[in-house]
């Protein structure tokens, strides 16, 4: 099972709601970009073990655009939790959340998400999730193999790298110096577009679910099963300004030339830090 994430693209204006939460709405969306390394591991153990992968992810009905994708890339099924009593949710409500989808699932060896997301930047829904499961987990993990039913990672650590062995079931958090997301192939794509052509085949592999259907308390997720409170957001400014560049020679001789420039333009050290 992997864990995947439709986020704000980067490179549009999301804007900020009056609750300090992202007004997703007005965003473009694009797959969670470390989201890409989990999906890349996943087709990796499909073709080596035979197993079967299921996306699955958590939004509103929109989100399925990212389950559709995924099967471009050789995912088998993909399940969507959209709730509006999901909105707002915290990394603990989230965790909640993805943990009652998986047990609804059941039968699942490996769970593998992403190092983190773009749009909340934490790298906490991963391991809580791991904790709600009670079972084993390997985080920042470069690279694994599946073995007599034991998975064998390698992890990334400060200074190194560590080698690590588990027993099934097992949750995973790839890192970003993982293999990436391989390009699409023409025949997943074709394919793709034929079941979706076909609303028995469609309802079989893309399956939609609420709250309800996964037997989760409502209390637990969105607003009201989040104890974190956004106290302010606020605008840093318009991106712009000037820079300059010293490089090439020693740091005493960098600054000794930049004190030398400051002297020329009547301006201090304190001016400069200031603005």
């Amino acid at each position: 099972m992997v864990f995947i994430k439709q986020v704000p693209d980067t490179k549009s204006k999301a804007g900020v709601n009056p609750d300090g939460t992202i007004d997703r709405a007005r965003a473009k969306r694009m797959l969670n970009p470390f989201d890409r390394f989990a999906l890349q591991k996943a087709i990796e153990l499909k073709k080596e073990n035979g197993a079967e992968v299921t996306c699955v992810t958590m939004g509103p009905p929109k989100a399925q655009e990212i389950l559709i994708d995924a099967f471009d890339y050789g995912a088998d099924y993909g399940i969507l939790l959209t709730d509006k009593r999901l909105a707002a949710s915290d990394t603990l409500a989230t965790a909640y959340a993805l943990s009652a989808l998986a047990k609804y699932v059941g039968g699942v060896d490996i769970m593998i998400t992403g190092l983190q997301t773009t749009d909340g930047d934490t790298a906490q829904v991963g391991p809580q999730i791991a904790e709600r499961h009670n079972v084993p987990q390997i985080t920042y993990c470069e690279s694994m193999k599946v073995d007599n039913g034991k998975v064998i990672a390698r992890r990334v650590v400060e200074g190194g790298h560590q080698k690590l062995e588990s027993t099934l079931p097992v949750l995973i958090t790839m890192a970003n110096s993982a293999a990436p997301l391989a390009p699409k192939r023409f025949a997943e794509v074709a394919a793709v577009k034929e079941f979706l052509h076909h609303p028995e085949e469609r309802e079989k592999r893309v399956k939609s679910v609420n709250l309800d259907d996964i037997g989760a308390d409502a209390s637990k997720a969105g607003l009201v099963g989040s104890p974190t409170v956004v106290g302010k957001t606020w605008k840093l400014g318009e991106l712009g300004g000037s820079c300059v560049m010293y490089q090439g020679r020693s740091a005493l001789d960098e600054v000794n030339e930049l004190a030398e420039q400051l002297q020329k333009d009547d301006r201090g050290i304190g001016e400069l830090i200031n603005g």
